[in-house]
């Protein structure tokens, strides 16, 4: 029988959440703001940083924009979800990480203005911008779901 299993990604979407906002929370407490802690040399760092945009800086001091995109996106979420993902384990995982990382974020915007960013990581020569556990999620959802639609999603074999 296939299945929605809400329990189950619920709880996978809850601790994603949760250790967003718990290591934002430490993050914001324990560190000045700009203050980095080595953790693999310059390859890898948490630094206290706020973002009011997007990724990469992008759209910066757009709250309201933010506020509206987030409903949306998560109410388009929970209705791909009902329709299209009974039964669907990776689709399933994948909007369960999007909601999860979405609303982390959108947390953040409504309490300070802005989002607590700490992940700093160095590629090489390549400063990755500075990002968090919400961003994680949703860098990995998006993968999961572009797996999903291209390699082993059961589209229309007929067109």
């Amino acid at each position: 029988m296939k299945s929605y299993r809400l329990i189950p990604m619920m709880l996978i979407g809850l601790f994603i959440l949760g250790l967003d906002q718990f290591t934002k929370y430490l993050v914001v407490r324990f560190m000045e703001e700009g203050e980095s802690i080595p953790v693999l040399g310059k390859y890898l760092e948490l630094t206290s940083h706020r973002n009011s945009g997007a990724a990469w800086g992008m759209f910066q001091d757009q709250m309201i924009f933010f506020y509206v995109v987030t409903v949306v996106v998560v109410a388009i979420l929970v209705y791909v979800y009902i329709k299209e993902a009974k039964g669907n384990f990776l689709l399933q995982l994948a909007i369960v990480l999007l909601m999860a990382g979405s609303l982390g974020n959108f947390i953040d915007r409504i309490l300070f203005q802005e989002v607590v960013d700490f992940i700093d990581v160095l590629i090489v020569f390549y400063d990755f911008p500075i990002f968090n556990v919400a961003d994680s999620a949703l860098t990995v959802g998006v993968i999961l779901m572009l797996l999903e639609f291209f390699f082993t999603g059961k589209g229309d074999k007929d067109a």
